[in-house]
């Protein structure tokens, strides 16, 4: 006891005020929209950093991300898988611009297009997908009427709606084709226009890559 006292007691130290956390260290790459996954979950890095390496350091309430072993970005665990954490920081220019943009807005501006083409506005509204991302899909939807003419969009839109298949490919894929200037004679068209087309957007475009 003599000899604990004496030369074991003055070395110890107090104990540590907070539990003992397990971290999980894991390597990710950054996507194209400046998100890393991690359980299904994703958290926004620095823009400057898409497909570069970074490391994950995860705890139960904690998600640390590190570039170059500096720490570049820090989230609170979020458990909803699917959903996004985005700190408005880590966002490109135009981005953050687009945070200033609304539903209402958008829905204003197809209605001055067209009754089809605010239709088509209101299915990608109802996505579920990240706000940006929805955004970005309407933008380029809507900038066709500069490219092909508003009453050329709007029948587009009419078309994609009438084959159900309210996405930006298939109004792109109408518009490209010139099937917007062209009668559905009948359902069995219909039906094989949706087959033709076979644009959806659960699947990677274009546009998932700018």
């Amino acid at each position: 006891m003599s000899q604990f006292k004496q030369l074991d007691k003055p070395a110890l130290s107090p104990l540590p005020v907070q539990p003992y956390q397990y971290t999980e260290i894991k390597q990710a790459r950054v996507h194209i929209d400046y998100h890393i996954e991690y359980h299904k979950h994703y958290y926004s890095v620095p823009h400057h950093l898409v497909k570069q390496a970074v490391e994950i350091q995860a705890s139960d309430n904690s998600i640390a991300i590190y570039s170059h072993g500096k720490r570049v970005a820090c989230h609170p665990r979020s458990y909803r898988q699917g959903a996004h954490s985005t700190c408005s920081e880590h966002m490109p220019r135009a981005h953050q611009a687009m945070q200033e943009w609304s539903a209402e807005r958008f829905l204003s501006w197809a209605g001055d297009i067209g009754r089809e083409t605010r239709e088509v506005v209101h299915h990608l509204l109802q996505e579920k997908r990240h706000r940006e991302q929805s955004y970005r899909r309407i933008l380029a939807l809507l900038s066709n009427a500069k490219k092909y003419g508003r009453d050329r969009l709007n029948k587009a839109c009419a078309r994609a709606l009438l084959i159900n298949s309210p996405t930006r490919s298939s109004v792109e894929s109408i518009l490209k084709q010139g099937l917007d200037q062209v009668p559905i004679a009948t359902s069995c068209d219909t039906e094989q226009e949706e087959l033709n087309l076979n644009h959806h957007e659960n699947v990677r475009g274009e546009d998932y890559y700018h």
